[in-house]
């Protein structure tokens, strides 16, 4: 395993870097503040206005669809251990990824366009996302059943003549709050009486399609997320032409395997992002203050957690770089195991270290003033979304016991809600 950055990687690294420096950082708050100004004016689900600025700031810096690798549509696209220190220097604003179109969903419905969708629907879905044009929404989680099991799903998809009708209810369809958001992928069962994992398909639905009703956003720890949002969604007699099915009736889970290993690195690259900026914040803050006659740096409690944070993030960034050398090198099947680790892992790690971070500045940690808190909620999120610890330690403990059988047995990356 090699790890060093390439050439290109080098180069991009620094732009990116003189990119967030330049406007991402100096309007951290501008982009609240906005949001802010229009929910009180009534509707706070408004494109802001400073990552529309931004975003041909970034095309024109060439930072621009670095996620999507081995695609003629995104010749810019990355492989998974090149986009890495990218995307952990994006995670470090939740925001930003926006701002280079490397944001989910947006990104893990690319993925899906560009690996399972007919020429088609590349043309008229996949192109307006890679421009940046429109976003788009996932939706697999249920309000009615445990969705850490996906083969719960309850969401029905019935073949009519030349057309599929959908019925069902979902809920943390991020993205969908968004008024730019113009097209769902929807994972629901065809079949109900097939095998356990051929009975799900994933079929694309234009979001303006009839009986299709946004009920409500979902807060998570009091935040809205706005005007991107966490939806709740109905689908009543929703029908779509049948050729929007994607590679097939039963193939959902196949789909799943292939969007969701991607999606939970990028994720995990975030988290380091995040982890990082949080110590930064925590250095700077714990230099800054006198408490009991001295800086507060200088109590050795503090030593423990800085010198503590700093191996936590070390590991788990090795620990991805590996995951993502395995997903370029195997495949994603063949990199299960170390995805379900950094799943595990990353998580965790971010939101110990950004406790501490907000712990080290007191008050002030908990409030709207520095980007902790957010922060925090993010990553506590991530402990749920793409599936949950339990999840993904069930799946790693059964690659590990498969090891010592006589007759290895055969283990799935678990399919479990996907951001």
């Amino acid at each position: 395993m090699n790890f060093d950055y390439s050439p290109r990687v080098q180069d991009l690294r620094v732009r990116l870097l003189a990119f967030m420096e330049t406007h991402i950082y100096p309007n951290e708050q501008r982009f609240f503040d906005e949001i802010a100004a229009n929910r009180a004016q009534g509707n706070a689900w408004v494109p802001t206005e400073l990552i529309e600025e931004l975003k041909p700031l970034a095309r024109q810096a060439g930072l621009w669809n670095l996620f999507l690798p081995h695609s003629p549509r995104a010749p810019e696209g990355l492989s998974n251990l090149e986009y890495a220190p990218l995307c952990e220097i994006m995670g470090r604003v939740p925001w930003a990824p926006e701002v280079f179109n490397c944001n989910a969903p947006d990104t893990g419905n690319m993925e899906t366009f560009e690996r399972y969708a007919s020429e088609a629907l590349k043309d008229r879905w996949l192109e307006p996302l890679l421009r940046g044009d429109i976003r788009s929404a996932f939706l697999m989680t249920e309000p009615e059943v445990a969705s850490s099991d996906a083969t719960n799903i309850q969401c029905s998809i019935v073949r009519d003549g030349d057309h599929y009708v959908i019925n069902g209810r979902k809920w943390w369809s991020s993205g969908a709050g968004d008024p730019r958001c113009a097209v769902y992928i929807v994972m629901g069962k065809t079949d109900p009486e097939a095998a356990r994992h051929a009975q799900q398909s994933m079929i694309v639905v234009p979001a303006n399609t009839p009986g299709i009703q946004v009920l409500r956003p979902l807060s998570v720890f009091g935040y809205d997320d706005a005007p991107h949002g966490h939806m709740e969604v109905l689908l009543e007699n929703v029908r779509v032409p049948a050729d929007h099915m994607l590679l097939g009736e039963g193939r959902g889970f196949e789909i799943a395997q292939g969007r969701l290993g991607p999606g939970r690195i990028h994720h995990c690259m975030r988290s380091i992002g995040a982890a990082e900026r949080a110590l930064e914040l925590m250095c700077k803050r714990l230099n800054s203050r006198v408490a009991f006659g001295r800086e507060i740096a200088r109590q050795s409690v503090w030593h423990e957690r800085i010198a503590e944070a700093r191996c936590m993030i070390e590991q788990a960034r090795l620990l991805t770089l590996k995951a993502a050398w395995m997903m370029d090198t195997v495949g994603n099947k063949g990199a299960r195991a170390e995805i379900a680790m950094i799943k595990i892992v990353a998580p965790l790690m971010a939101g110990q270290i950004i406790d501490w971070a907000i712990q080290a500045h007191g008050g002030a940690g908990v409030s709207q003033d520095f980007p902790l808190a957010y922060s925090w909620a993010n990553q506590r999120t991530l402990r749920l979304a793409d599936g949950p610890d339990e999840v993904h330690r069930n799946s790693l403990a059964k690659l590990e016991l498969a090891k010592h059988l006589l007759k290895p047995v055969e283990t799935e990356m678990p399919v479990t809600r996907g951001c």
